[in-house]
Formats: C-alpha cells, structure tokens, sequence
C-alpha cells in the first residue's frame, strides 16, 4: 500500500503533543510526514521543518497558504494532523475540509460551543473524514470493557465513575515561561475551561464511549485553586446519564503526587469493571456475588475487540504512543475506505466530530452550572 501523505500544523519545535502525532503516524508505516506549517513565526516554521527532513518547498507559515496549495498539487497531502492550541482547531480544520483533505484533529474539538457547532457542520459538508484523537479510546482493554458491556456483561448499568487527575499545575507554572501551561491556562487560547477541557473531555469522552450512555445533564464545581489562575485547575462534576444511570467525574491538576491517574469503573446490576491508565494492560471485572477475575491485554479473557489492537506480547506494557497509532490506523483504513468509495470496515472505530461536539458541550456545561452555585444544567 502507498503510504498516506500527510500535512501537520502546528507542533513545531517546543510543542509535546505535536512529537505525540508524528510518533504515532510512523508507528505502523501508514503515513508519510511531508508538508507542514508547524508554527506560526516563519523561522520557527522553517527551522521546525528543516529539523524534520521536509522539502524546503513545502514548509509554510501560514496554514491557509498550505491549504491551498496542497489541495492543487498532483501529490498533494491527503490528510491534515492538526496538533495547535485549541482555539485555532476551527479556523484550521475549516481551510482542510473545504478543500477535500481529512482532518485529524488533536482534542477538544474547538474552544468556544459556537465554534464546534461550526466545524460540525463543516465536516458534514466536506467529501473529507474527520478524526478526533480522544487516544485513550484506543487502548485495547477499554475496548475490552466497551465490548463487555455491549454485550450484558454487567447488566444494566447504574454507576459511572471517572477521573483524571494530574499535578502539574499545583504551583503557577504559567508564569515560568512554561509554553504548555501558558496556552492551556489562558482562556483566549484554551477556551473557558482549563482542568476541564484539558483532561476532563478526556474522561468524559471515556465514560460515554465505553458505557455507551450519554450524559443528559451535569452539576459541576469548578475551582482555580492557584491565585491568579483565569481557568478551573479543579472540577467535581455530577452526572445523570440515560436510563437513569448515575456519574461521578472528578479532574485535577493540582493534586500533588498524581501524574496521568485517569480511572474509569462502570457498575451494573451484574457486575463492575475497573480500569487504570497508568496500569492499562489490566481490567479487573467483578461479576456479582462472585471473586474480582484480572483480565489481561494478551492472555486471560481478552476478546476480539482488544486483540485487534494489542501489538506487543503479553507481559510487555504498551499504551499512551500506542493508543494514538491505533487512532492513526482506524484513520488510515477509513481513508483507504473512502478513496475507493467504500465504507470502512465495520470494526473501525475512531471519534468524530460529534463525539468532539459533545466533548465541548461538555465543558461548556461545567461552566454554566458552576457558575450557577452548582445547579443542575443540561448538555
């Protein structure tokens, strides 16, 4: 197979998650890196791109520049990594889109709700895919687990309970020169919530993607604990979910001693199942009156679903870089898929910008009820 040609904007030299995208893209072979306007400063940009291997000829500073030139060129990308501060999700995945390229955009989906009801409707009028990295949906046993409950495993389901929880904001890192906490804690770039639309769409994508339940209505508290601090380091949100299942969400960045706790248990009337991020080649599923049975990634009691995505031996840990590939892969088979004007196949799962939708209504839910001492708001 010919490997995918991809674009990347943003990322360049400085930025963490941009490495995250490029990593995952090579994993599997899929893709080739060969166009990019990685930053906005046209010297960061060329160096950024020096530094990677790409053509002097296809190094941009501007990403509406590379749109348009991409899109008419013979061998032009064929897919976009956007990998920028959140504020410039829409403008960016707008230029792509319109112009027949598929996006896949790093979360949240944008950081305004009028933004991402925009680049919904966007995505549904382009002939392009659009694909969000929520990557934690690709670990192999939270497919595991999703498959479970799909299949009764526990039953109906009454409790949901998820947390991400991290400490790397507990003092004012944004005033170091720290260029992750700088963008992520100003409200201009990040959107209105901080903890919240950081990690906490990540839990929240999580909990609906494996229960399969989706929140109808939330009451959240959101603190900025560090003085100064102009988003939420802290939230503890109240959830009620379809059928009259019930959530907790708890997310943290200043919480000392933790630094990727993201925990997930889902209980239903036939059972619970647990699963930790920072332990994730394990599920512990407790069926009802019987003992706590460990399933692992490569051995006992994995099925299809997270076979499909193992890659190593059992025993050998594998999960935050994998995760991200696996979101890469599903992407590739989905553009192979619609090249050849066909659907993908039926097991390729990835989030899409609806799931982004939601993510973001998400947060913007958080803050009305918040700032309503708590009260009860619907997504």
């Amino acid at each position: 197979m010919e490997r995918i040609r991809l674009g990347m904007v943003g990322g360049g030299q400085g930025a963490f998650i941009g490495a995250v995208h490029r990593i995952a893209a090579r994993l599997d072979g899929q893709y080739d890196l060969v166009a990019g306007a990685l930053s906005s400063s046209p010297e960061r940009a060329r160096e950024s791109g020096l530094a990677l291997g790409l053509d002097e000829g296809r190094i941009y500073d501007d990403y509406a520049a590379m749109a348009r030139r991409e899109a008419r060129l013979k061998n032009g990308i064929q897919a976009v990594a956007i990998v920028t501060p959140n504020h410039m999700h829409y403008p960016v995945a707008r230029e792509f889109l319109r112009r027949g390229i598929h996006v896949i955009c790093d979360k949240p989906l944008t950081a305004t709700l009028a933004d991402a009801r925009r680049l919904v409707k966007a995505a549904e009028d382009a002939q392009a895919l659009f694909i969000l990295t929520h990557n934690y949906t690709a670990y192999p046993m939270v497919r595991q687990a999703k498959s479970m409950i799909e299949a009764g495993d526990l039953g109906s389901l009454r409790l949901v309970q998820v947390e991400y929880v991290q400490d790397w904001l507990t003092e004012a890192a944004e005033e170091t020169g720290s260029k992750q906490a700088g963008w992520r804690t100003d409200p201009a770039r990040s959107g209105p919530g901080g903890a919240t639309g950081d990690i906490g769409t990540h839990a929240f994508n999580l909990a609906e993607f494996v229960s399969g339940l989706k929140v109808e209505s939330l009451a959240a508290d959101l603190q900025s604990f560090v003085p100064g601090r102009r988003v939420d380091d802290n939230a503890h949100v109240l959830m009620r979910l379809e059928g009259g299942a019930r959530g907790m969400l708890w997310c943290s960045q200043v919480a000392p001693g933790n630094e990727n706790s993201l925990r997930l248990r889902i209980y239903g009337d036939k059972g619970g199942l647990e699963w930790a991020q920072e332990d994730p080649n394990y599920l512990w599923f407790t069926p009802f009156g019987q003992p706590k049975r460990l399933l692992t990634r490569n051995g006992s009691g994995a099925g299809p679903a997270a076979q499909r995505l193992s890659r190593t031996p059992g025993g050998h840990p594998e999960g935050y870089l994998e995760g991200f590939a696996n979101i890469y892969s599903e992407a590739a088979a989905a553009i192979r898929a619609h090249a050849a004007g066909e659907a993908p196949p039926e097991d390729v799962t990835y989030p899409d910008v609806h799931q982004g939708l939601r993510g973001v209504g998400f947060i913007d839910a958080c803050v009305r009820s918040s700032r309503r001492n708590g009260g009860w708001v619907t997504l």
